[in-house]
């Protein structure tokens, strides 16, 4: 079934929210299924608040490069990027965005909303706002098992490889976890 794997997945921010580590969390999670994994970004995180987008492909791909209308899923980490970046998604596709409150999204598929600027905010550490969308996501994505686009990963996948980039630090293992959970208990 693994072999099956093919999803393609968008993340996007600014500079300074962590789209690379939820990238690299999310590739370390394809490597330790077993899956082949590609990532790219494209967008330079030359200064804290520019746009920043990275590309996730799983499974078998020639290139890292998403085209436009073909991604599977898009992580928004900032609501306004939406706007900027919807046309990656395919029609049918889904969308986990930050943003507060259900706002009208224009978007081509199906799109899930987090206020997760005031869950880092009440919870007390705003760095780890791309950990909550990402627990947030995972939980979405296990509400739409039946549909065979969904998130290619669990949340035991991530926590697996959370533990794997964390052993030297427990502590922010633990503090990593907490910010994952805090996403993904909020659905």
């Amino acid at each position: 079934m693994t072999a099956a794997v093919r999803q393609q997945i968008l993340i996007s921010g600014v500079g300074g929210q962590g789209v690379l580590f939820v990238t690299r969390l999310l590739a370390e999670a394809a490597i330790l299924r077993g899956l082949p994994v590609f990532t790219s970004e494209t967008h330079g995180m030359a200064q804290r608040g520019g746009t920043v987008v990275s590309h996730l492909k799983v499974g078998d791909f020639h290139s890292p490069l998403i085209r436009v209308g073909q991604a599977d899923g898009l992580l928004v980490l900032k609501a306004e990027n939406l706007a900027q970046h919807a046309f990656f998604l395919k029609p049918g596709g889904w969308v986990v965005v930050n943003a507060a409150g259900q706002a009208n999204f224009d978007a081509p598929g199906t799109v899930s909303a987090l206020d997760a600027d005031r869950l880092v905010q009440e919870g007390g550490n705003p760095k780890s706002l791309n950990l909550v969308v990402l627990g947030f996501a995972l939980a979405v994505a296990e509400r739409m098992k039946k549909n065979p686009d969904r998130l290619f990963c669990s949340l035991a996948d991530i926590e697996a490889a959370v533990a794997s980039g964390s052993k030297n630090r427990p502590d922010q293992a633990v503090a990593f976890l907490k910010a994952i959970r805090s996403g993904y208990d909020a659905v």
